[in-house]
């Protein structure tokens, strides 16, 4: 009886078998391999001498021959020195001699290429002895082109308990990086794979080799989805290593790249092997355009730690060369960034496949753009600041262009006048015409300049897409209801990030402080205030008093110095984050900070970054001032000692990706988009960092919860914006009667006109005067929303709408106008002069238990575009002074122990040991599981309370009174006391 082969072997059978079979590959010998000179001689003979027989009879490679020997010594220097991936793209000259080793990819039609291509050899070697010291030692697989070894394969079976990681360790443990197959650069990747599961390491380290995961990814996360048809993990063999494709990647897609360290000025170079939702993405794009051709609009989803920065730069390389009837479809890229490394990456990896002085140009200034289009620079990066400047300077000539416009984390760089600027620039359909326009075609030219070009493709970038970027680039897709969703191109999630250990999940280790509050009332009336507005001030007040800033500074320092550096974080190299709501409160905090650290005379230094010049303390300050160096050394400073903490107002909340940040401190509200963007500057990964950690001074879990939830998965919008609100807003608008349609068309005429400016005031000051006398609060209230809410709608919808609708254009421009002239609403501010009637008698600061807050499966769905306005004002909520205040201190301020000390002492020290003896409780933790253990630890702690009714009544109270305080109480202690059973059997207490 013959049963199926579940071994390794067995898995290793199934893939030589389909690499010949379906993917042309030849079967090579193990004793073919020369182990001096890591390649497959005969597999090199036969190529050389089929495509350059004289040169092969020069080298006399058929036979062992000095000639022969010296040919392999400097093929294998050129390997050392260049790397196979450039010997195999580029050759080797040697004496006399220009030597082919591999023919590329053939171009549509062209025979004699796709007669060169066909004698590639391709081909797979079995149990690959690879060393000359130990020739026993051998690899699962290797995978060779033209005898040059390109991949080595470990393979594992789950069935007979193996898995990758059991490969990963084998490479680790057992494979020498000394050997010359092994050495950097001598092969492009070295995979392990087994049933489940591939990963990839382009640089063989012994113990500190970094696999990464090259899977397809399953349910929004990691692994790869089951196949029906086969083993998931035969895309490897099937589509990676097709002839073809795995040409295409070492054509387009692996390099060597430098990297210079700008301390020292030393180089360091590192090999780059596409990661697999790299190679999808860019393959499916150009798919794409290659099929559709110019006009489309693409939205990638790719989370921080997907390789975002080499995926745009493969991309705009490749669409340089696309063509479709041997004709390029696109004539300029134009690469729409913040980030400088972006620059310099798009330009190390055009540098390794083309000259880059003729491809790549960074237009800084205007008139850039129009000179690199002249020069025949074809890549062309700027910022989303300069892009509408320099854009206007582009001539009539290169309207009948083909653009692609890529756009690196794209959220509102399209909206509005950018891209109105953007889009007539660039658009085909500009009138080139001399006669005079009228107002009727500046109209049209307006509308149509706000419209997605035609003549441009779209691709926008980002991790965290907004609902009207998703609307503007997102894939639409009909539902059965009538609605229609909006979805990305192509998704790498956070998700998926987090469980491929590309980027650390940062709401692991979140931990909320509590501010504990007391005002007093330091008048003898109680006078009536705004309740909210009142709250709001008094919290604001309290915040920024300067004993709780000092408060605050100083707990961050103590948990800074004890937990993070007194843990050797990050291998004692982590740096933290202090987060501020301002200004001048990251001012403060610098101080505070710095007169802690001299206080406590500690060895570490702070930064503090904000823009432009205030005044603190009575003189100018700015942030080089006070760090006494200039703003463009921040981020290279905080990478050296003893510079440890950052201090940030606004900046270095988005793309700012530094792996050494460990902790953030955060005191300013976060919610949103926002609250990603910020809590994720910790994450990004390094090899000695495990953890990271956030303290909040100001923010609830659920809050962080729900920000983090709309953008842990795939991102989809719920519903298209309907363009009947417009409509709608407009009757409502015209109902109040403000403004004529008559005053409307003149001022438009005036401006399109390019009338003085002083003719278009006596229009706006007429309307102004009706809103004025005509409208009550509650309608100018109203007015002005609805006003607001349709020149924010409009002009998001004009880009999109497949329409044009003059009446709207024109009220548009009206509006946009007449809104920054009409008053805000009279309203009087009934919590003027509360903060002179309270004063602060106390202020504590109470870290609360660290928690996991774990995001829920399931892909988010953003509400559409909001394009409601308008409303009434919100009543004032009175009331008296002492009941706000006591409404204050029940939300913040803690308990009015009469011996603090003692009470704090009793829970930190005897509940703990009380509840720990247990016996009950600690049977409970032997011999059950964590949830039983919680129900015998709350009974002993009922227990416990009960022991101490006599000596501790107000104690007692609390714990039966007040639910808060009492679960508050129970997972404390549990905390300290649980031990599980790995625990207990290891003698952890």
């Amino acid at each position: 009886m013959k049963f199926t082969d579940t071994s390794e072997a067995g898995l290793e059978t199934t893939i030589v078998k389909s690499l010949i079979e379906d993917s042309g590959y030849s079967e090579g010998a193990p004793q073919d391999y020369d182990r001096s000179h890591a390649v497959d001689l005969i597999k090199l003979t036969n190529f050389i001498e089929a495509t350059q027989p004289e040169v092969a009879d020069r080298l006399s490679l058929k036979v062992d021959s000095p000639t022969r020997t010296k040919f392999l010594h400097r093929l294998q220097g050129e390997i050392a020195k260049r790397g196979i991936i450039d010997v195999l793209r580029k050759g080797v000259k040697h004496g006399p001699d220009s030597v082919t080793l591999f023919y590329g990819s053939p171009t549509a039609k062209n025979e004699k290429a796709r007669e060169l291509f066909d004698q590639n050899i391709f081909s797979v070697t079995r149990q690959l002895r690879y060393s000359n010291s130990n020739t026993q030692l051998a690899l699962d697989m290797g995978i060779f082109i033209n005898g040059l070894p390109v991949a080595t394969f470990e393979l594992k079976n789950k069935l007979t308990k193996q898995t990758v990681h059991d490969a990963v360790q084998q490479y680790k443990n057992d494979r020498d990086p000394k050997e010359l197959l092994f050495q950097f650069g001598r092969c492009m990747v070295h995979f392990v794979v087994d049933d489940h599961e591939v990963r990839m390491c382009t640089h063989l380290k012994g113990k500190a080799s970094w696999f990464l995961p090259f899977n397809k990814g399953h349910n929004d996360g990691a692994g790869n989805p089951p196949n029906p048809a086969g083993l998931a993990t035969d895309y490897l063999w099937k589509e990676i290593l097709n002839k073809e494709r795995l040409t295409d990647i070492l054509e387009n897609y692996a390099q060597v790249v430098e990297e210079k360290d700008e301390k020292t000025g030393r180089k360091r170079y590192k090999q780059i092997f596409p990661r697999y939702h790299q190679l999808d993405v860019v393959r499916k794009l150009l798919s794409d355009v290659k099929k559709n051709g110019v006009g489309k609009r693409y939205l990638i989803q790719h989370s921080a730690g997907s390789g975002k920065s080499n995926s745009i730069a493969w991309l705009a390389h490749q669409l340089v060369g696309l063509e479709k009837d041997k004709n390029p479809i696109l004539d300029s890229i134009i690469v729409v960034t913040d980030r400088r490394v972006l620059d310099k990456q798009i330009r190390d990896t055009i540098r390794s496949f083309a000259q880059v002085g003729n491809v790549v140009g960074h237009a800084d200034r205007s008139g850039d753009l129009r000179r690199f289009i002249n020069e025949g620079k074809q890549i062309i990066i700027t910022t989303v600041q300069k892009f509408p400047f320099i854009l206007a300077e582009i001539g009539d000539d290169h309207r009948q262009n083909k653009f692609a416009i890529i756009i690196d984390e794209a959220h509102s760089s399209q909206g509005g006048r950018t891209a109105s600027k953007m889009n007539m620039a660039l658009s085909a359909d500009v009138s080139d015409s001399d006669e005079e326009e009228s107002t009727e075609d500046k109209i049209n030219e307006l509308m149509e300049g706000r419209k997605m070009l035609t003549n441009a493709s779209y691709f926008a970038f980002t991790a965290t897409p907004k609902n009207k970027t998703l609307e503007i680039f997102g894939e639409p897709s009909p539902q059965p209801d009538g609605k229609v969703k909006h979805y990305p191109f192509q998704s790498y999630t956070m998700k998926q990030a987090i469980q491929e250990g590309f980027i650390l999940d940062v709401l692991k280790n979140y931990t909320p402080v509590e501010s504990f509050y007391r005002l007093s009332k330091t008048v003898e009336d109680d006078p009536l205030f705004d309740t909210k507005k009142a709250q709001k001030k008094l919290r604001k007040y309290v915040e920024s008093n300067t004993h709780a800033i000092r408060e605050k500074a100083e707990i961050m320092v103590d948990h800074f110095h004890a937990q993070v550096m007194g843990h050797r974080k990050v291998g004692g190299q982590a740096r933290v984050m202090v987060i501020t709501s301002g200004i001048m409160r990251a001012i403060e905090y610098f101080y505070a900070i710095n007169d802690y650290l001299l206080n406590k005379k500690l060895p570490y230094k702070t930064i503090v970054a904000f823009s432009g010049e205030h005044e603190y303390g009575g003189q100018k300050v700015t942030e080089a001032s006070l760090n006494g160096f200039p703003s463009n050394k921040i981020e290279d400073k905080i990478t050296e000692d003893p510079y440890r903490i950052l201090v940030v107002a606004d900046k270095f909340l988005t793309g700012y990706d530094e792996p050494l940040m460990h902790t953030m401190y955060v005191d300013k509200p976060l919610a949103g988009i926002k609250a990603v963007q910020t809590l994720s500057r910790l994450n990004r990964a390094h090899p000695k960092k495990h953890d990271t950690f956030i303290l909040d001074f100001f923010n609830d879990a659920d809050v962080i919860q729900k920000a983090f939830s709309d953008y842990y998965r795939t991102t989809i919008l719920s519903e298209e914006t309907d363009p009947n609100k417009l409509h709608d807003l407009k009757s409502d608008l015209d109902s109040y009667q403000v403004y004529s349609q008559e005053q409307i068309d003149r001022l438009v005429e005036l401006y399109l006109g390019g009338a003085e400016r002083e003719t278009l005031d006596p229009v706006l000051d007429a309307c102004v005067a009706v809103y004025n006398s005509e409208l009550d609060e509650d309608g100018q209230v109203d007015f002005k929303g609805k006003a607001k809410a349709f020149v924010r709608t409009y002009g998001f919808l004009a880009s999109i709408l497949p329409f044009t609708n003059p009446d709207w254009e024109k009220l548009s421009i009206f509006l946009n106008f007449l809104i920054s002239k009409l008053p805000a609403p009279k309203e009087e501010d009934l919590s003027k002069g509360i903060l002179e009637t309270i004063d602060m008698d106390s202020y504590r600061a109470e870290v609360q238990a660290s928690m996991n807050i774990t995001l829920a499966d399931g892909d988010a769905e953003l509400d559409a575009v909001p394009t409601t306005g308008g409303g009434r004002k919100p009543e004032p909520e009175l009331d008296q002074l002492s009941n706000i205040i006591k409404t204050f201190n029940d939300l913040f301020g803690n308990i009015d122990w009469k011996d603090a000390d003692k009470i704090r002492k009793v829970i930190a020290e005897e509940i703990p040991d009380k509840v720990a003896a247990d016996s009950a409780y600690q049977n409970a933790m032997k011999n059950s599981d964590k949830q039983n253990a919680r129900i015998e630890h709350d009974k002993a702690l009922g227990r416990v309370m009960v022991e101490l009714i006599a000596d501790h009544t107000e104690l007692f109270k609390q714990f039966s009174d007040n639910p808060s305080f009492k679960k508050w109480l129970g997972d404390t202690i549990f905390g300290v006391t649980y031990q599980s059973t790995d625990q207990i059997g290891t003698g952890a207490r």
